[in-house]
């Protein structure tokens, strides 16, 4: 049988560090308030000529440069964004001809903060069917550009960033389970409710949310998706070395560790430097902890993600 496993780990944040402080001096907030609710102190924002195919490409040069293969090597690369640099091409297309190669299949996936499980189990699937024998799977935002500024309720959350993995086929599970769902009932919730028609926008452009409602689905689902996946897998939650959330609020984290009664050091907590990066979340964490040397070959990672649509899953991976 054929399985995929992680073969490589990338990411890249834009230079500009924007701190909490930055916001105390035009909004109704403060560092500490930031801090108490969201454990979030500073996030990293790209500059105006930066889109996120461009954050996706140095990502990806590091994964595969981690994986040691070559850009021509790769016949599938795969995109999870909701901040893509157009409304077509793909960011996934424009990425395979910044890194200078042709013929791969290439197509983003939009599942907003959920899109790099969605967009792991895609490519697992293709590997599995042999339909790819080497993928690259990429997490990319620029999410501050869909931010009200003046709204203290969300724009002091999200960040930019990307993180890539490349995956190849092989004869040992690296992927061993992935289960993804989705409730287009509770869209309200978390959103962008425009888009553009006839050269102009319509509805709003920029990014609403009942925190309070995502924070209890989020916890809910996130819960219920681990247990499904270790179910899948065929191992426990006491099986799991690390646990990766996406990073929308250490809140959410601690709480999604408390119910699965995993430790803290199991734990994996970027937000508070990275903020809330949507579908680069997860690879980002990963990235940085494997660089670290914390997460090691071998480890078992429960990666997680949920956003808006709602969307939700868990991917079960030994690295």
């Amino acid at each position: 049988m054929i399985y995929s496993r992680i073969a490589g780990t990338g990411s890249y944040l834009p230079t500009r560090v924007m701190s909490n402080a930055e916001f105390e001096k035009r909004l109704d907030t403060s560092d500490a308030w930031i801090r108490e609710r969201t454990g979030i102190a500073s996030r990293h924002i790209a500059d105006e000529k930066q889109t996120s195919s461009d954050l996706a490409l140095e990502a990806s040069k590091r994964a595969l440069e981690a994986a040691g293969l070559a850009a021509k090597e790769i016949d599938l690369i795969i995109v999870a964004t909701s901040t893509p640099d157009f409304v077509f091409p793909s960011t996934a297309c424009l990425l395979q001809a910044k890194l200078g190669v042709a013929g791969s299949a290439a197509f983003d996936v939009q599942a907003v903060c959920s899109g790099f499980v969605y967009a792991i189990a895609t490519a697992d699937s293709f590997i599995k069917n042999n339909m790819a024998k080497k993928a690259l799977v990429v997490g990319a935002e620029v999410f501050s550009r869909i931010l009200d500024w003046n709204d203290r309720g969300t724009c002091v959350l999200f960040g930019d960033g990307a993180g890539a993995v490349v995956l190849v086929a092989g004869d040992k599970p690296g992927i061993h389970a992935s289960i993804l769902h989705a409730d287009g009932s509770q869209a309200g919730m978390l959103s962008v409710p425009g888009n553009v028609n006839r050269g102009a926008i319509c509805g709003s452009p920029f990014l609403q949310m009942d925190g309070q409602g995502v924070f209890k689905f989020a916890v809910r689902v996130l819960d219920e998706s681990a247990r499904e996946v270790a179910a899948a897998a065929g191992l426990t939650l006491a099986d799991v070395d690390w646990l990766i959330p996406h990073q929308a609020n250490v809140r959410i984290l601690d709480a999604v560790a408390r119910r699965l009664k995993l430790p803290a050091h199991k734990l994996v907590v970027t937000v508070d430097h990275h903020g809330n990066t949507s579908a680069a979340s997860v690879p980002l964490a990963l990235d940085e902890y494997v660089r670290a040397g914390r997460i090691l070959p071998g480890h078992r990672i429960l990666m997680q993600g949920v956003g808006g649509g709602f969307t939700w899953g868990s991917s079960l991976v030994t690295l």
